[in-house]
């Protein structure tokens, strides 16, 4: 899957620009254009009691976002990477994804900018949103982060996110999608942590048989996988984990030191996609490092 074109909706909030910045290496693997997006709330200029409609308050908003709008497109064009600018008004997440969609955009980039140890969790409302209904791939950008670790404040600041990503697969279409992906981005990265999670659920109902098979065969697929991204040009190693599945990521994207971590997800709280949505979501939700959510 190509990334050419990429949907940036910001609120101007700290390090948003920084953020951007973050993304201008995928010029080198065929990024084109960056659609600078901001929806103002309706309710910031809707309807008041015996007020009326504020257009003029829409009017300074827009004027204040084209102003700021204006000095990224500068930044984005000493990089030869063309943007346009959308602002719309309306309800944020369903107008956003309605400029997605009459965009073509191959790539939604959201999520905190900045997180601190007391907010406590990674994600706002809107980037879980986001994350359930978005039809593309979402890059839930986390530019500088503290959190606690072994119990202690660790402050990281996520620069060089395509240079060591791990790519978690449970054998879906979407983790082939998401394979498929990471082969875009061959010119990027340095080394791809290929990993597969035997869960829980799976390995109680099997004996040490069924158990030893299983992993036999994750081996293989590891290896498949490993193979492809080699022919393509990419430094690649396979590590299997086994128990819980969240945890088992989060914890080979710590010792492994990811600079990001790639994984399939069903985009929806369903039933039968119960690993892809959960699974996915929640990584999204508790790792320090950006992850790449592929449906």
């Amino acid at each position: 899957m190509k990334i050419e074109k990429i949907l940036f909706p910001t609120k101007f909030r700290e390090l948003a620009l920084n953020s951007l910045e973050q993304l201008y290496p995928l010029k080198e693997a065929g990024l084109k254009e960056v659609i600078l997006c901001y929806i103002i709330p309706r309710d910031e200029v809707g309807f008041v009691p015996y007020g009326g409609y504020l257009k003029e308050e829409e009017e300074r908003l827009r004027a204040e976002a084209r102003i700021r709008f204006e000095d990224w497109q500068q930044s984005l064009s000493k990089q030869g990477i063309g943007s346009r600018i959308v602002i719309e008004v309306g309800d944020p997440i369903p107008k956003l994804l309605r400029v997605a969609e009459d965009e073509k955009v191959d790539l939604i980039v959201a999520g905190k900018k900045k997180v601190t140890a007391a907010e406590g969790v990674f994600l706002g409302s809107d980037t879980v949103q986001i994350m359930r209904r978005s039809t593309v791939p979402v890059l839930v950008s986390k530019y500088l982060v503290e959190f606690d670790y072994n119990g202690e404040k660790v402050s990281r600041r996520n620069d060089r996110i395509f240079e060591r990503p791990l790519f978690a697969t449970d054998w879906s279409a979407p983790s082939e999608r998401a394979l498929k992906t990471l082969v875009f981005l061959k010119g990027l990265v340095k080394e791809a942590l290929v990993s597969h999670v035997i869960g829980v659920k799976i390995s109680k109902n099997l004996d040490k048989t069924g158990l030893q098979r299983m992993e036999q065969e994750s081996k293989e697929r590891l290896a498949a996988y490993c193979k492809t991204l080699q022919e393509a040009g990419i430094k690649a190693e396979a590590y299997l984990g086994a128990g819980r599945s969240v945890e088992e990521i989060l914890r080979l994207s710590r010792e492994l030191k990811a600079s990001m971590i790639i994984i399939g997800t069903s985009g929806k709280d369903r039933i039968r996609d119960l690993w892809l949505g959960s699974v996915s979501h929640r990584v999204a939700e508790l790792s320090e490092i950006p992850t790449l959510l592929i449906p």
